[in-house]
């Protein structure tokens, strides 16, 4: 578990845009089982997450399309609700950071930490923008 002082500018990356936290496996469940879409950011301490992933997914929502729902689980603290949104996400094995998008709970989208790493913010935002106007 990382301490809350250090993960609390990392969470804000995402919440400060709309994204709602969520702690607990049945917020996951709620938060996937409403109807629409639902984008999910397993968030991470890591450097790939602070300029690939957060930055990506914030950029993705500049788009028409765009899901119905936006959340966060933070790997490394929220362990529930980041166990829980992996269970969701089989059969891929967990990695974050990584996101994903459902519709009506079911996976439709998956950004694993390989499509992550090492690829600029603006390709990970047009991965997701591309799926949103697909399934959006």
């Amino acid at each position: 578990m990382y301490p809350e002082e250090l993960v609390k500018p990392m969470k804000e990356d995402l919440t400060s845009v709309g994204f709602q936290e969520l702690y607990t496996a049945d917020e996951v469940d709620a938060a996937l089982a409403k109807p629409g879409t639902t984008l999910v950011v397993v968030n991470s301490v890591c450097g790939c997450a602070a300029a690939n992933a957060r930055p990506g997914a914030k950029m993705s929502l500049n788009n028409q399309k765009k899901p119905d729902h936006i959340v966060t689980v933070f790997a490394g603290v929220d362990r529930e609700a980041t166990d829980r949104a992996r269970n969701h996400m089989v059969p891929f094995p967990p990695s974050s950071p990584s996101m994903a998008l459902f519709k009506d709970g079911e996976l439709v989208h998956m950004l694993e930490r390989h499509h992550i790493e090492g690829r600029p913010a603006e390709m990970i935002a047009d991965n997701l923008i591309e799926a949103y106007n697909e399934f959006c």
